[in-house]
């Protein structure tokens, strides 16, 4: 018998606000323990939230771009429970009235082929703080500065069918988080979290079975290790005829397995009802087109501007847009490139060609983001004018790229003080050429019995005796015009 999978991601982003949802704590990351709280996130007797105006904005932002319908009024519900890190005993959130719903994301998968993924809804809520529990297991500590920072809450329909398919979708959907600003999406600080309620079912079926949801996966990696691995459990107990539970399960690293956390709650566990603190929310037709005026390009139509405009092909246009600073980065290279040489469509490919090539490189080398380096766009199209003009060779350019990103030098001003400008007179690389040939007799010989390599080491000690200055084209040139009369 054949099965399939059904996989449906609830997603967890901090919202990138100054301050928390509620009240005016900062939101910045790193602060010593329970050094950003104050009475409202603290949930002391007598204090009113008050809600945060950039958090709903980024909710609407998010909204838009997975295309979803706006709610004109909202509430916010409380949701009960009992948990340290949580003071109030109840979490702030949406239950009945969400800020949006019935949208999708669209997924682009193999071979072109695309998949649009619904989205149930889309709710504000506030996070509950952390609880770090010391190693010996005698206590256990709770930091609250998290508390009441804002999250959006993304609840996709049960429509993806593979792992493959849910790592393209978070891809997907982080590219969108970052591109319009709403978040950071840092998973290592947890500013995006995911769960994932997975079932199996006999292939053709429509009903859907009891759903196990895994919580709290925190990299992408273990979100995709969780589900191949539930998604094995429940078809073996298929197979043996085996009843599948809703309940709950928590990823185990050490053993690669998910494990049992509890029995899964309904809505009526939390016992919500409407928040009374709160009033409700009206967003008017106004304000929606007002930030839907000034949102920024989304990474899919993007893609598709710079692969027309750009002639740009997949490989790039992946690595290029991997994140909004290295497209804008991309981008403004492009506009310098023109005063250097009218019309783009050859300079784009050169600065795409350095971009996914040497410094994206160097930044996975260093484990560094483009921000932290000094390289600016001015820096990178006055280095790859250097190489077009005949100025320096490729391979000086790479050489000097790294002083570049670190120190913030210009490209000019180190080939000057270094002395690399590169050797184009014949003359003196055809008497570099002649020493080498004089000094290699062997080599030579080994190269007239069909060895190839032999001319490539030929071609390195002539680059070698020049300090890589030399044209390296001519090099190639001259050598073969002698070795073809030796």
């Amino acid at each position: 018998m054949e099965y399939e999978p059904v996989i449906g991601l609830e997603i967890h982003a901090e919202l990138a606000t100054k301050t928390k949802l509620f009240c005016s704590c900062s939101t910045k990351f790193g602060a010593s323990p329970n050094s950003q709280v104050c009475p409202i996130c603290m949930g002391l007797p007598g204090v009113l939230p008050v809600v945060n105006e950039k958090a709903v904005e980024h909710m609407i932002i998010t909204a838009l771009a997975l295309n979803c319908t706006i709610t004109r009024q909202t509430k916010f519900d409380r949701k009960n429970y009992y948990y340290p890190d949580l003071p109030k005993n109840y979490q702030i959130s949406q239950q009945y009235f969400p800020f949006a719903k019935d949208g999708f994301l669209e997924i682009k998968l193999l071979g072109d082929e695309k998949k649009k993924i619904g989205i149930g809804n889309i709710h504000l809520e506030e996070d509950a703080g952390k609880n770090i529990h010391l190693e010996n297991g005698k206590a256990s500590l709770v930091d609250l500065n998290r508390t009441g920072i804002p999250l959006v809450e993304i609840v996709t329909k049960p429509d993806l069918r593979s792992p493959e398919e849910v790592e393209i979708f978070m891809d997907t959907l982080r590219d969108i988080l970052l591109y319009t600003e709403v978040s950071d999406c840092k998973m290592e600080e947890g500013s995006l979290r995911f769960e994932a309620n997975i079932s199996v079912r006999e292939k053709g079926q429509t009903h859907l079975p009891p759903r196990v949801e895994i919580k709290n996966l925190n990299s992408f990696k273990i979100v995709l290790l969780a589900i191949k691995h539930e998604i094995e459990r429940q078809t073996k107990m298929l197979e043996k005829k085996e009843k599948v539970l809703q309940e709950t399960r928590l990823w185990d690293e050490e053993k690669q397995i998910t494990r049992l956390m509890r029995s899964k709650e309904e809505a009526h566990d939390y016992r919500y009802f409407p928040e009374p603190d709160l009033p409700p929310l009206f967003i008017s037709e106004e304000e929606i087109e007002k930030i839907k005026k000034e949102m920024p390009e989304l990474p899919n139509v993007r893609k598709e501007r710079f692969i027309t405009k750009y002639r740009m092909n997949e490989y790039d246009s992946r690595i290029i847009l991997s994140d909004k600073e290295t497209a804008d980065f991309f981008e403004e290279c492009l506009k310098l490139g023109e005063n250097v040489y009218p019309g783009t469509s050859i300079f784009s490919k050169d600065i795409a060609n350095w971009i996914a090539g040497p410094v994206t490189r160097y930044l996975n080398e260093h484990n560094t983001p483009l921000s932290k380096t000094q390289i600016t766009p001015q820096y990178l199209v006055e280095l790859i004018s250097l190489v077009n003009k005949g100025l320096i060779n490729q391979n000086t350019a790479k050489n000097i790229l790294p002083e570049i990103l670190e120190k913030g030098k210009a490209p000019q001003e180190i080939v000057k003080e270094k002395g690399l400008i590169q050797v184009t007179d014949e003359e003196e690389i055809s008497q570099a050429v002649d020493k080498i040939l004089k000094e290699n007799q062997q080599v030579i010989d080994d190269f007239k019995k069909g060895k190839t390599n032999a001319f490539s080491f030929l071609v390195g000690q002539v680059m070698k005796s020049t300090k890589g200055k030399a044209n390296p084209q001519t090099v190639n040139k001259l050598l073969k015009q002698k070795l073809e009369i030796l």
